[in-house]
């Protein structure tokens, strides 16, 4: 990312030229938050603003703090030790923890994958036509080509280019009608059903905005501009760098989980206002909710939320593929990294592609997209407990962080996130027994 950063700027458009430097500024934390509202997450808040209206969206404001502490965390310790996380799994901790850590963001990544491809193939559907199944493996070729064989620079360039196509859900929020007292009660006034339908969808919500692939894949990149740039150092090998490097990762992680949440909040405002005023509850993915906005928000405010759709998936599944494979590669202690020639890291590269061939391959299974969809954030969700735990204890160790270990407001909002979702799944569990 960094050598994005230090490139001049160029004779050009003078608009353009501002909004390419500002997001030149910007890195992992920014595409990591971005890639978060993926089409899984957009089924995820529509749902939830659809059956449970403004009054969800209080979880915005609560999850913010949480998530921006944990990626912090996790940039922090691919910075300090010069590995990610399975990295050091893998250098500190038994195999068989590592083994189940890694299997399980696999399995949790590739449904992933499988149920955005899926909805991107049936939004590309309902605006242009066609069979689905072709869609699907032409956005699949797009994400796997795109990563493998263009140059690494360029394509984090991309990858933050396509994070404008988010902001198309805060446009949807201008032609809808939206009830702005009730919208601003439901942000600032937290309200909790005592149900499983209520703390499964908080665990969805919680499992989409704190999502384990992209503790991965922060700290995984955090590894990544060291080798792309040889100015910088571990800070286990060079400490005087440690100030400048922490400003740097946590103004881009919390203008990243910023985007994140904003966006976020957008749609559940904009379901809310719309199919949840309307009687329309029975919302189980982005496509149907898409669909469902048409005859109540017109075709502009339709055409806008699929079009999202399809440009997130296209953020969201390279990231997805790559943190399984940067996860399986440092698992292995195979040459890994996106700046890597695929000659030099075959190995790295082919796991990303069988991740999205995986993907591809549950979309044309029996499984039901639509239930894979929802279900696949509340996978996130009882995957990141064990991940976070694990991160928490490592980030304490001096032989692990050396002085940099995490301590004080920072350390406390990474075990807050922990509990969060513990809680969240606790509840989940309580309420499917009884």
């Amino acid at each position: 990312m960094n050598s994005v950063a230090q490139e001049k700027d160029k004779p050009g458009n003078p608009v353009t030229g501002t909004l390419r430097n500002g997001l030149a500024r910007l890195g992992p934390g920014f595409i990591a938050g971005a890639s978060d509202d993926d089409p899984s997450g957009i089924g995820t808040y529509s749902q939830a603003g659809a059956q449970l209206g403004f009054g969800i969206s209080w979880t915005m404001l609560l999850t913010y703090p949480l998530m921006a502490a944990i990626q912090e965390i996790s940039a922090r310790i691919g910075r300090t030790t010069g590995h990610g996380i399975a990295g050091n799994l893998c250098r500190h901790y038994p195999n068989w923890l590592l083994q189940f850590i890694v299997l399980l963001l696999f399995i949790a990544n590739t449904i992933n994958i499988g149920a955005d491809l899926s909805a991107m193939a049936d939004s590309a559907r309902l605006l242009v036509g066609g069979p689905s199944t072709l869609f699907v493996i032409a956005f699949a070729s797009i994400c796997v080509l795109g990563i493998v064989f263009m140059n690494y620079s360029r394509y984090s360039r991309v990858l933050k280019w396509m994070t404008l196509s988010l902001f198309s859900y805060v446009v949807v929020v201008f032609f809808v009608q939206v009830p702005w007292q009730q919208a601003v009660g439901g942000l600032l006034i937290p309200r909790i059903i005592w149900s499983s339908e209520f703390f499964t969808t908080l665990l969805a919500i919680f499992g989409t905005t704190i999502s384990p692939y992209l503790f991965f894949w922060q700290a995984s990149q955090e590894v990544e501009d060291l080798h792309s740039n040889h100015g910088r150092r571990r800070l286990l090998r060079a400490p005087r760098q440690a100030l400048d490097a922490f400003s740097r990762i946590r103004a881009d992680t919390l203008i990243g989980m910023a985007v994140s949440n904003v966006i976020a909040l957008a749609i559940i405002v904009a379901t809310a206002a719309t199919l949840h005023q309307s009687g329309i509850t029975n919302i189980e993915t982005s496509v149907q909710a898409a669909d469902a906005l048409r005859p109540i928000a017109g075709d502009f405010a339709f055409a806008v939320f699929a079009l999202g759709i399809v440009g997130t998936g296209l953020l969201a599944v390279p990231v997805l593929a790559a943190s399984a494979a940067y996860a399986i590669g440092e698992a292995r202690r195979w040459p890994v990294g996106l700046s890597r020639q695929p000659r030099e890291a075959v190995a790295f590269y082919s796991t990303l592609a069988a991740a999205t061939g995986l993907g591809v391959a549950i979309t044309l299974s029996p499984i039901d997209p639509i239930k894979a969809l929802y279900w696949t954030a509340v996978i996130n969700g009882v995957v990141a407990v064990p991940v976070m735990t694990v991160m928490m204890l490592m980030t304490a160790q001096a032989k692990i962080m050396g002085e940099f270990t995490i301590r004080g407001w920072l350390r406390w909002l990474g075990w807050a996130s922990t509990g969060a979702m513990a809680i969240c799944l606790v509840g989940m569990l309580i309420g499917w027994i009884y």
